[in-house]
């Protein structure tokens, strides 16, 4: 798989990945850091200027932000592979900065293998999304992450 940093056409992809509408999508775009995960293709090319075909597919996407010493998954989805992947893209800038890295996740989500092979901690409930409960985990030391491609 490839990851690139997400453009504004990726929002119908993203959309249908995240089961979200495509307008809340684009605005997560324009409003977080953004990476996605979409099948290797040596054929296709990628067009960084988002003016690619909009029948992207994607396998899956995370997005962060960072503020007071943290950097937060605040959205991620995909498979439980593709998580682990994506996952290490909040984690390399968490390193470099010498930060930690936190994540809301339901109980039900394929990332929670991800986040516990690569090191992070069950740190309490988190708060309820519509009526839904979260499991806060957290990863103290992004410098001491396991590899995922390891």
């Amino acid at each position: 798989m490839h990851v690139r940093e997400a453009v504004e056409a990726d929002a119908p992809a993203l959309a249908a990945v995240a089961g979200s509408p495509a307008d809340v999508m684009r605005n997560l775009v324009h409003d977080r850091t953004v990476r996605v995960a979409e099948p290797d293709d040596p054929d296709r090319g990628s067009d960084p200027s988002g003016d690619a075909d909009d029948d992207r597919e994607l396998l899956g996407f995370v997005s962060f932000d960072a503020d007071a010493g943290t950097v937060h998954v605040t959205g991620i989805d995909g498979t439980e592979a593709v998580c682990e992947r994506l996952l290490a893209e909040p984690i390399e800038f968490a390193a470099g900065e010498s930060m930690a890295v936190e994540t809301l996740l339901p109980p039900d989500s394929p990332a929670i293998g991800a986040v516990d092979r690569l090191g992070f901690e069950e740190a309490g409930a988190g708060p309820r999304f519509d009526g839904d409960p979260t499991i806060r985990y957290r990863l103290e030391s992004a410098a001491d992450a396991r590899d995922p491609e390891t």
